[in-house]
């Protein structure tokens, strides 16, 4: 049982600025465990998933992330990884975070740019991979009646979520790209040209039938 991946993003825009080290045995697997990362670093940023802390379980494992004072801290774990070390550790994460420059962190562009706070994770990080240790244990027992107010979700139901949203996005962008004249600037031109002709056959049809009728 162990904290596996880490990242940490700007919330507004959705860009990655550190990450911890990733424990995985197969490389493919490391980069689809970061995609997943990113693709929820995404999501949350667009409000397309909650800002209030949240665990997405996926398979074996589960994504963990809170959000505090517009940066987002995510990370992965087994799903047998007590929830609430998670978030002790997500928490320690923040409060060192909190001594980052917030100029820099609103004026960077580059993603993973915070390469020194890629240590500041790998520093704590080793204090929660073993959740028997004392300072662990006491973490766990601390308020041991009071519930973690966690919002859950399943990893498919996100990734469902999102095809929907592209499908109607496309949808709408297809429709408009197949009527152009509905959404343009020259309906206004074509209505002006062509009612008072519609008016003058529509009149001349009445009365043509008018007369006939007598």
């Amino acid at each position: 049982m162990m904290v596996k991946l880490t990242i940490v993003g700007r919330l507004n825009d959705g860009l990655p600025l550190s990450q911890g080290p990733i424990y995985a045995n197969d490389d493919d697997v490391t980069t689809i465990f970061k995609q997943h990362a990113e693709f929820l670093l995404h999501e949350i940023s667009t409000a397309a998933l909650p800002p209030s802390a949240t665990t997405i379980f996926h398979h074996h494992h589960c994504f963990n992330y809170m959000v505090r004072n517009g940066i987002c801290f995510i990370t992965l774990c087994d799903a047998s990884y007590p929830t609430k070390l998670a978030f002790h550790y997500l928490q320690d994460l923040q409060k060192e975070f909190d001594k980052v420059d917030r100029e820099s962190v609103e004026h960077v562009t580059e993603p993973y740019s915070f390469v020194e706070f890629d240590k500041v994770i790998c520093n704590i990080i080793r204090q929660y991979i073993d959740t028997r240790t004392q300072a662990n244990l006491l973490k766990l027992n601390a308020n041991h009646k009071q519930q973690l107010n966690v919002h859950t979700e399943q990893m498919s139901m996100v990734f469902e979520r999102r095809r929907k949203s592209d499908l109607l996005e496309r949808m709408m962008r297809a429709h408009k790209s197949t009527s152009p004249v509905w959404g343009s600037n020259t309906l206004p031109v074509i209505a002006v040209k062509w009612i008072p002709i519609t008016i003058v056959f529509v009149v001349a049809f009445v009365l043509l039938g008018s007369s006939l009728a007598v």
